[in-house]
């Protein structure tokens, strides 16, 4: 697995964005899309998916600790960078966070700010915010 896109694109425009073409057919994805419907109703607290995600070395050991995550629960991004051992490094970690390629999976929505309110996520704060409630069993999606 590369790629989940959280808000409604074409085809075409994923075929782009990944440099490969995608036919509309849901059978090669029925793992991932198995896994995911299991997550969102509340079934399955880790996906045991083979990913092949692609970035640098530095955002991989953004992506690394991301998946570290316990489920339920939220780290700050200035923990994550006193995790991979770069603490100055805030804005870059915020990148690496807003850059996965695979939200969900690789949990990038358990990221908040310093104070625990939520900020940045490319589905959205309300999506982010049913993601963390359902994690905490206040919410069915």
């Amino acid at each position: 697995m590369r790629w989940i896109e959280l808000n409604p694109v074409s085809f075409d425009e994923l075929s782009a964005r990944l440099d490969v073409r995608i036919l509309p057919d849901d059978q090669p994805n029925e793992r991932v899309l198995a896994e995911l419907h299991e997550y969102l109703r509340g079934e399955r607290k880790a996906f045991s998916l083979t990913l092949d995600i692609r970035g640098t070395p530095f955002q991989r050991s953004v992506w690394d600790t991301l998946l570290k995550i316990p489920y339920g629960e939220t780290i700050a991004y200035g923990n994550i960078a006193e995790r991979i051992g770069k603490r100055s490094a805030l804005r870059a970690v915020g990148q690496a966070v807003g850059s996965n390629p695979t939200p969900i999976i690789v949990p990038c929505h358990r990221v908040v700010g310093k104070d625990g309110h939520l900020v940045g996520f490319g589905g959205g704060l309300p999506l982010k915010e049913r993601l963390l409630n359902l994690e905490r069993g206040s919410l069915s999606l």
